[in-house]
């Protein structure tokens, strides 16, 4: 059942913090966090409950990279697995976000309070993602650079769009939040919540009942639908790099898309217009929350007003 007042959950791409490309340092990624406050402020203002969700691949890819320099020097540190990366980027990312919205609205004269939740989701531990990694993490390498660490790591590598070699993890699908009762407490007291970063801290289910943490990356976009229908949300805006999703990305006969009726989504997933690694996750996670009942908004940060008021964006249903 939709609440009374309107609730809105807001996907942030990982990317959105790395404005300038490349291992962005911690000042650029707040300069980046503190672009959104308008927008976002916007919404808040015309009666919006925000849940806002942030993506981590780039991110986890870099503690990963941090945790095996510093255990390849002191043997003593154990390295981190992918839970406990997505756990630590929610963290750091929570606040960065946190603390510059927060900043930027004070400044404004705002009071609207945020809280950074640490999240949990649950997956299946037999989902066939586990034999068949696919999310891509962490930096770009050279093809030589990037062998040499499947050698020495396990990891899988896997060339990108032409911008070099990236690691790919498991990418299991969401089931539940652990923290869903939070979350919506949270919002009906008013607070703008930053939940399920990452795609939240990946756990299965154990046979006593308890959880344990799943080397896994789960698409942060998957779990903002799951999460817009548990929170009863009405809309769901999935952020990335464009102000609209396109057909023939890249191709001389490219078009941007003002609506993409779910019928002709599911077309041109099936066409291969979409790919897994880029715009197919989004376009997948906003027909799953439209089947719900709700509407989805394709966009990018800095176009987020006017596709809130018709004059960009792309709408899903």
């Amino acid at each position: 059942m939709r609440q009374e007042a309107r609730t809105a959950v807001v996907a942030i791409g990982g990317n959105a913090l790395l404005r300038g490309g490349g291992a962005a340092t911690i000042a650029e990624q707040f300069d980046a966090a503190r672009t959104l406050a308008p927008p976002l402020m916007y919404m808040l203002e015309r009666g919006w409950r925000l849940l806002i969700t942030h993506g981590n691949g780039p991110q986890v890819g870099f503690i990963l990279r941090r945790s095996d320099l510093v255990s390849a020097i002191a043997p003593e540190l154990p390295r981190l697995a992918l839970d406990m990366c997505v756990a630590d980027s929610q963290g750091s990312i929570g606040y960065i976000l946190a603390n510059s919205l927060v900043s930027e609205w004070r400044r404004a004269r705002q009071t609207q309070q945020v809280v950074a939740v640490l999240t949990h989701t649950v997956v299946d531990a037999d989902d066939p993602a586990f034999a068949r990694p696919t999310k891509p993490i962490g930096s770009f390498y050279p093809e030589a650079e990037a062998a040499g660490l499947a050698t020495r790591n396990g990891w899988v590598m896997v060339e990108d769009a032409g911008r070099g070699w990236r690691r790919v993890v498991p990418s299991p699908r969401p089931r539940r939040v652990i923290e869903e009762a939070a979350l919506v407490h949270l919002l009906s007291a008013g607070f703008v919540v930053i939940a399920a970063g990452g795609g939240g801290i990946p756990v299965v289910e154990d046979a006593d009942g308890g959880y344990s943490g799943a080397e896994a990356v789960i698409d942060k976009d998957l779990t903002a639908a799951l999460l817009a229908t548990l929170v009863g949300a009405s809309l769901l805006v999935i952020t990335t790099t464009v102000p609209q999703v396109a057909v023939d990305f890249g191709r001389p006969g490219q078009r941007f898309l003002d609506t993409l009726p779910a019928d002709k989504a599911q077309a041109y997933l099936a066409e291969g217009q979409f790919p897994p690694g880029s715009m197919g996750p989004k376009v997948e996670a906003a027909l799953g929350f439209v089947a719900t009942g709700g509407q989805a908004l394709i966009t990018s940060p800095d176009h987020l007003v006017d596709a809130l008021e018709g004059r960009s964006g792309t709408r899903i249903g």
